[in-house]
């Protein structure tokens, strides 16, 4: 597989990860990484870190296993250069509850730093999330998010 491929392959394992509420798996993919949010100056380093922050921030619903949501990444731009490549997303979180109707909670922008590893195979050396707009995160999230910069919507 080429890396373009394998690189793009890891940005949708993440957003499919996380829809079938498999925090475990989510943490794996950043076990020799970081997840930064700037907006909060927040960082996370490698799998145990990632895991308590999905587990300590995403509800999960027990009836699906869950967090009722779609992550749909788009845009995505990658630029390989030797054993290290840098990428340009954007993501749109969608979700349905039993109380809440399908409709988008979140949008924002990824920038992913990746690695190729000894054994040729790729992996994230670091993920930055930026949030650009907010919508109703109350079935997503188990805290209250919203940032200086983010507008409802």
């Amino acid at each position: 597989m080429d890396a373009y491929r394998a690189i793009e392959n890891l940005i949708y394992t993440y957003a499919e990860r996380i829809d079938a509420g498999d925090l475990q798996g989510v943490a794996a993919l950043f076990r020799n990484a970081a997840i930064v949010a700037p907006a909060h100056d927040s960082c996370q380093r490698g799998y145990d870190e990632v895991l308590a922050m999905y587990r300590a921030s995403c509800r999960i619903y027990p009836e699906t296993g869950t967090p009722r949501t779609r992550h749909v990444t788009t845009n995505v731009l990658i630029e390989v250069n030797g054993d290290s490549a840098i990428a340009r997303s954007t993501f749109t979180v969608f979700q349905a509850t039993e109380a809440l109707p399908l409709q988008p909670i979140i949008c924002g922008r990824y920038a992913d730093q990746f690695r190729c590893r000894d054994d040729g195979r790729w992996e994230f050396s670091e993920r930055s999330m930026q949030v650009d707009f907010v919508g109703d995160c109350s079935a997503h999230l188990l805290y209250d998010y919203r940032s200086p910069g983010d507008k409802a919507g």
